[in-house]
């Protein structure tokens, strides 16, 4: 079996995953939600006149820009008060964790590690900007 061949059984293996069929249905239950879909689709078009508005370089109205700050905010609460967002948030946290654990045994395995016995450091952000090294 090739590592191409692996990787896909990988895939297949992620895919059946609790983690990834929890977010994925998550994923659909925010898809479906037309209320939550409605408070996102003004939430970005608000967030687009905002960077308009700020990105003048003449007659910047910074009342205006105030407002619109509190309305974005408020959108931005009720979006995340909405019971599919905070369980898609909840589904999403749990899955990105499985990728970042299954991407650091990777590294780890290029590394020269041991594929059965390394273990990622639990205290990795995911940021290599902020890592004192995987060793």
């Amino acid at each position: 079996m090739t590592v191409i061949e692996i990787t896909r059984e990988l895939g297949k293996a992620i895919q059946a995953d609790p983690r990834y069929i929890e977010y994925n249905a998550a994923r659909q239950a925010n898809d479906a939600d037309e209320e939550l879909q409605q408070l996102i689709g003004e939430f970005n078009m608000q967030r687009m006149q905002l960077n308009r508005e700020m990105s003048k370089t003449e007659n910047k109205d910074q009342d205006k820009i105030a407002q619109m700050n509190l309305s974005i905010r408020e959108l931005y609460g009720k979006i995340m008060s909405n019971e599919h967002m905070a369980v898609f948030n909840d589904c999403k946290t749990a899955f990105d964790d499985l990728i970042l654990e299954v991407q650091n045994i990777i590294t780890l395995c290029a590394n020269g590690e041991d594929p059965a016995t390394c273990e990622p450091k639990s205290s990795c952000t995911g940021s290599c900007a902020t890592c004192g090294g995987c060793h």
